[in-house]
This record gives C-alpha cells, sequence and structure tokens, in this order.
C-alpha cells in the first residue's frame, strides 16, 4: 500500500532513528489519523538502512498479557525462541541491554492502555531511560490516541518530563495531501470529497476510484451497514460520558448555531457549566475548533464554535438528524432528498472557505505571499446602518493591513459585477483592505488589476 504525505513529520522521525544517542519521541492525535502508520512506514525505512525495530501495540488485558506479547514480539525481532519475561520492566530492560551494542528503535503504540494495567509505568519508564541514557542506543517512540493522556506525559509533575526529546502532536493533512488519495478526480470532486472526509487517511483509502462522489457516500456512510455509519458515534463513546450531551451540541453546530450563547438555547443541556465542559472536551478530541476573530479575539461574545471533522458534521447534517427519514427510505432516493441540494449549496461552500484558508497558508509559507501575513482567520465588524454586526471569513493580516478573501463555489464564472459588489460591501463596514482575493470554482469572467487577485480551482491543487 502506497504510503501518502507526512514528509516533514518522517524526516524528523528518520534523524532520531539515525542517531546513535538514545532517544525517546512522544506521537499522539485523534483516532484514526495517521499514526500507527507513520510509524509503521518510518520503521521499515530504518530497517532497511540496517536498524533493528520492534513495533508492540498494547493490548487492553492484564499487564501480565501486555507482558507476555511483548515477550514474544521481542523474541521475534532477535529471531530468538519464545521469550518469557517476569514483567514489562524485565521486558524492555533486555532491549535497553541489547541496545547497549546496536541500534534499536522500540515503538509502544497505545500507550495509555499499558499506562492503565501497569502500576507506575511512566516511573518505571523514567527510570530505566535514566539508568541507561549515556550508554543506550535506544530510539524509543510512545504513541497513543488519548490526547489528554499522551499531553499528561509532558508536564512537569509525570516522571517523564523532559525525558522526551522530539513531540509529534500529528494533526490531519491539508486539502492538498489529501488529494493524493483520489489524483485522478476533477478539482471540485476534491473539494466534495475532501469536505467530509477531510484529512483522515483512513478514510479517504476507502474511497473507490470507479465510484462517484454521491455513490462513495451512499456506500461509505449513508447505506445500511457502510463502513463508517458508526464511525463517529463510536469514537464519541469511547471518550465522552454523557453521549446525549455530546449529541446536542453537535445538533446546534452542524445547524450553524457558532456562538455559544445560540448553543447554549438551541440545546437541552441543562446548564452553562456542562455546555463548558462538553466544548472543552470536543475540542480535546479534535473534533471542535473554537475560533475567535482576528481583530478582536479577546472579546468572548464573538468567539464561535465549529465542527472541524468532515465526517462528523456530515453524520450530525444529514445521517443523525434524519435518522427515521434514512431507515424507510432506499439510501440513493434518501440522498437525493436530504442530502444533494444542501450539501452542494451549504456544506460543501463551506468547506471550500477552509480549503482557501489552507492554500494560503502554503502560499504564506513558501515564501509566495508578499508581505507575507501573520494573521489568518474571520474579521468581525459592525454594521451601524443596520444595527447588526457579522464577520467575513477569510482575512488576513499583514504589515501594511488586512487582505480580504472570497471564495465562491459555484457552478457559474466570478463577474466584474461580483468582485465590485463585494469590495463595497466591505468598505462599507469600515474595513480598509490592501489587497482583495478572490477563488472560484468556475472561473472568471474578469481580468486581475493591481488591486485584485483571482485565483481558479486549477491554481489551487497545482
Amino acid at each position: 500500500m502506497e504510503f501518502i504525505g507526512r514528509a516533514r513529520e518522517q524526516a524528523k522521525l528518520i534523524e532520531q532513528f539515525s542517531s546513535p544517542a538514545q532517544n525517546a519521541t512522544l506521537i499522539y492525535g485523534r483516532r484514526r489519523v495517521g499514526k500507527s502508520e507513520l510509524i509503521l512506514h518510518t520503521m521499515r525505512q530504518a530497517q532497511a538502512a540496517g536498524t533493528r525495530t520492534i513495533y508492540y501495540e498494547c493490548r487492553q488485558t492484564t499487564a501480565e498479557n501486555n507482558a507476555s506479547s511483548l515477550s514474544e514480539v521481542i523474541g521475534g525481532a532477535f529471531d530468538m525462541p519464545p521469550l518469557a519475561f517476569a514483567n514489562i520492566e524485565a521486558a524492555l530492560r533486555f532491549v535497553l541491554e541489547r541496545a547497549l551494542s546496536e541500534k534499536i528503535v522500540l515503538a509502544i503504540d497505545e500507550y495509555p492502555y499499558l499506562r492503565d494495567v501497569v502500576k507506575g509505568m511512566d516511573s518505571i519508564l523514567q527510570a530505566l531511560l535514566d539508568e541507561y541514557r549515556d550508554r543506550s542506543q535506544l530510539s524509543l517512540v510512545l504513541c497513543g490516541s488519548y490526547v489528554e493522556v499522551m499531553k499528561s506525559l509532558l508536564e512537569q509533575d509525570n516522571p517523564l518530563y523532559g525525558r522526551v526529546d522530539l513531540k509529534i502532536n500529528l494533526q490531519p493533512m491539508d486539502y492538498l495531501e489529501s488529494s493524493q488519495f483520489y489524483p485522478e478526480r476533477p478539482c471540485a470532486d476534491k473539494v466534495r470529497l475532501y469536505s467530509v472526509f477531510g484529512g483522515i487517511p483512513y478514510y479517504n483509502r476507502l474511497i473507490e476510484r470507479d465510484r462517484s462522489v454521491r455513490e462513495n457516500l451512499i456506500n461509505l456512510v449513508l447505506q445500511p451497514d457502510a463502513r463508517l455509519e458508526d464511525e463517529v458515534p463510536a469514537y464519541l463513546l469511547s471518550e465522552v460520558s454523557k453521549i446525549s450531551n455530546a449529541h446536542e451540541v453537535f445538533l446546534a453546530l452542524a445547524d450553524g448555531q457558532t456562538r455559544y450563547k445560540d448553543i447554549l438555547s438551541q440545546s437541552h443541556i441543562s446548564s452553562g457549566a456542562t455546555l463548558v465542559n462538553v466544548l472543552n472536551k470536543l475540542i480535546e478530541m479534535q473534533l471542535v475548533a473554537r475560533r475567535a476573530p482576528i481583530n478582536d479575539p479577546m472579546n468572548k461574545k464573538r468567539t464561535s464554535y465549529v465542527i472541524c471533522d468532515g465526517l462528523t458534521r456530515f453524520y450530525y447534517r444529514y445521517v443523525f438528524r434524519y435518522l427515521s427519514q434514512r431507515s424507510v427510505l432506499d439510501p440513493g432516493t434518501f440522498y437525493d432528498r436530504y442530502v444533494n441540494d444542501d450539501f452542494e449549496q451549504q456544506f460543501v461552500p463551506h468547506a471550500f472557505e477552509e480549503v482557501c484558508k489552507q492554500y494560503l497558508v502554503r502560499q504564506n509559507r513558501a515564501g509566495n505571499i508578499e508581505p507575507p501575513f501573520d494573521l489568518i482567520g474571520a474579521y468581525s465588524y459592525d454594521d451601524p446602518a443596520t444595527r447588526t454586526n457579522g464577520e467575513f471569513d477569510v482575512v488576513t493580516r499583514d504589515l501594511l493591513g488586512y487582505a480580504f478573501y472570497e471564495a465562491k463555489f459555484r457552478s457559474t464564472p466570478v463577474t466584474q459585477r461580483m468582485i465590485d459588489e463585494e469590495i463595497g460591501q466591505v468598505q462599507q463596514t469600515g474595513l480598509a483592505c490592501h489587497r482583495y482575493g478572490f477563488f472560484s470554482r468556475s472561473g472568471f469572467e474578469t481580468l486581475p488589476d493591481g488591486r485584485t487577485e483571482l485565483i481558479g480551482l486549477e491554481e489551487m491543487y497545482e
């Protein structure tokens, strides 16, 4: 299976695995983001270069069972008969002793499972790493999906504090890396697929090349017993104690309610304190993001919350909301009646704004935007004429001031009249910009000038 993306993370791991010194790496991130595949792929490269590698995935069983399983893996790595270590500490000590004379990479995946069943596991590791630090050539990798637990290993009161040489918080891929999973698709379909499956490698590998976007969504999410039908609720059940509160929050967010007071009033959550706890948990799980306008970051009243995971947003906007209708309709009929129009007119255009932000960040990091911006996000404004407030979704700030961008996922080209109207609306709010940019799915019926930048969809995927 071809490994896609993650060049920066691979380079960091290879540097660790190539070092003759002992080192420790911490890798964490949400489930399905590709942590294990990254480790295994990079370990295969190290193995091809002559380094001995050991990969062990911890189990939700007893300490004794994990010790026995790890012993078996270690025996296999050294081409030895089955080994029988008394406990985890003895097994790890054996590896460290061997690492005195050769470079070894040891990856312990799903480390929180082991931590739960082995008393003082962090202290055991700390003592071993300290004992062998100046003599061993071991590269230790600890990996886990429980982000809160993994982050706690870096805190000052944890025994492993100061022992981690490299930390990788693995994030979903961006739109361009994700498109490598379906390179033959038209660019508009790439946006559609990214809007649902995002930058999660596991989801993207399930996309079938010979099926349309509609067919893939039906096959993977909407039809009974689809591969990803229970993906979202299963992930929530594994980490959220009261699932009904999470359902309420997601339904409000999927319906476009982004402000705290609106989420609280629309949901049936009992109190503000409970809502805060639920939101914080979903943010920690990397399913929800808290966003503040770049021109008023400390104003809590203008802070918004959005679902930042495409599959979760799709599930609550269409599947969870219409469970009854879905249960009695053919999947194709359900899609055409309850998904298709809203998906094209609301869901994908909303995701296209995020794609445009990612494009701008890529260009900025590559040195292609002058002057480079230091902030990107929404810009909040008050309209005295209508006594309302609103937001521009894609605005950047640089040394010269602000640049405004508009994303149009329309089936027809953007015209000069549309551009003039957009710029006029921006100027009426008092936002003075030195640059105006327009993204268009279907091209333009005008030419760029010194004031405007026109960016077509094909250019974004070059």
